[in-house]
């Protein structure tokens, strides 16, 4: 039996896949990906973390970290340094440069943020936000 309508985790699944696409779009005019934007915004938001607490805040693993942060230092967007009272524990920060790309690619979220709630209105969004609340929680169960 053929379902009538598209299923519901189809339908979320190719709009998710479709916003993320634009999103990193977004980002790439900014001059960054959504790897450089995750780094950089966690970093902004907490100052100085360890490598290892900057990996588990972000949601990646170790290694995948330690990849983009050799990308992002060789770019001159952050620095790492080790802790000098625990010489296996890295610390990432900001440079100069990092945070004037931060403060771009934030304007370029934000830009697409307007652009995602266009022709929404407080009461639809809260409806949306509601809905994808239950999604998640139905696809946890």
């Amino acid at each position: 039996m053929r379902p009538t309508q598209t299923p519901i985790g189809l339908l979320l699944a190719a709009t998710a896949k479709t916003v993320s696409r634009g999103f990193s779009d977004a980002l790439a005019a900014a001059g960054g990906t959504l790897p450089t934007w995750l780094v950089l915004s966690s970093l902004k938001g907490s100052p100085h973390p360890k490598q290892l607490e900057l990996a588990h805040a972000i949601g990646i693993e170790g290694p995948t970290l330690t990849r983009h942060l050799d990308g992002l230092e060789a770019k001159g967007l952050v620095a790492r340094r080790r802790d000098p009272d625990d010489r296996r524990s890295v610390h990432v920060e900001l440079t100069e440069a990092g945070d004037r790309l931060f403060h771009e690619l934030r304007l370029a979220a934000m830009a697409f943020d307007r652009r995602l709630r266009e022709g929404f209105d407080e009461e639809e969004l809260a409806a949306l936000r509601a809905s994808l609340a239950k999604l998640g929680a139905n696809a946890g169960e």
